[in-house]
């Protein structure tokens, strides 16, 4: 099996939310260490951020944070909550040779969680770094990891990922 990160909207406005159970600077740093693990191996990092649709000037902290994106990677914008839908996502994953998914970044219960559920429908093997995500509520967040996303597939921890 062949895997990639996949990190969701990890963006100076949405790291900066107020988000539970773990800060967004918390999530940045456990999605940079999975990213340096990740491309220690050889596996591929794909980062990604929102647009918003029909507009010619995006809300400031836009961009990825600071230092997030390196050479090599692969880099998707999406225009919708989800990073597959009217995105280049898929075929670049096949030509990587991809078949499984560890997600991770902002916010749980929307752009992680709509990701995963199209991959899942791309027929792609799913892993979710619990710890390295975060919700607009704590509540949210641990409905989703202990409830959801075991339906489509493991849910582990940073540290897993040594």
């Amino acid at each position: 099996m062949t895997s990639a990160l996949i990190l969701i909207d990890l963006m100076p406005r949405i790291i900066a939310l107020p988000l539970a159970p773990h800060s967004g600077e918390e999530v940045l740093a456990r999605c940079r260490r999975l990213a340096e693990v990740f491309r220690a191996s050889g596996r591929a990092v794909v980062v990604v951020r929102v647009e918003r649709p029909d507009t010619t000037e995006q809300p400031p902290g836009s961009g990825f944070a600071d230092g997030l994106v390196q050479p090599g990677d692969v880099v998707v914008v999406k225009r919708t909550v989800g990073a597959f839908h009217g995105t280049d996502l898929h075929d670049q994953l096949r030509a990587l040779g991809v078949d499984t998914l560890v997600l991770a970044g902002l916010v749980t219960t929307m752009g992680v969680e709509s990701t995963a559920r199209a991959a899942s429908d791309h027929g792609y093997e799913l892993e979710f770094v619990a710890d390295a995500m975060s919700g607009f509520a704590a509540d949210e967040h641990d409905f989703t990891v202990e409830r959801i996303f075991p339906r489509f597939g493991e849910v582990r921890d940073t540290a897993s990922y040594s």
